[in-house]
């Protein structure tokens, strides 16, 4: 049988399937050392089953935005097609990013 494919997260809140549900959501969800976990299960699927349907906008209220501008930051710069103009581009655009999180975190 095959996977169904990832759930995809998108701004608002989105549906999974069935299929979905029953393929990445554990039987049951343990807590190790303060992280959900299930006998090694990649829990991937999982995680974004409720990102989708959460949404990214709800899911960006709930966590300061400077944190989710270094996550994008550290990923994109993990990139390998991105050349060095474009990783000095990226940092510039998120050095401006992070001076409005912060000035919106202050206020």
């Amino acid at each position: 049988m095959t996977k169904p494919p990832l759930p995809q997260p998108q701004l608002d809140r989105t549906p999974i399937t069935s299929d979905q549900y029953f393929e990445y959501t554990p039987e049951k969800l343990e807590l190790w050392s303060g992280f959900y976990g299930y006998g090694g299960q990649d829990l991937t699927g999982f995680y974004l089953g409720i990102l989708a349907n959460m949404g990214l906008r709800e899911a960006v209220r709930h966590v300061p935005i400077s944190k989710w501008l270094e996550a994008i930051q550290e990923v994109a710069l993990q990139n390998p097609k991105l050349d060095e103009a474009m990783c000095d581009r990226l940092n510039r655009g998120l050095a401006d990013l992070q001076a409005v999180a912060e000035y919106l975190e202050e206020h």
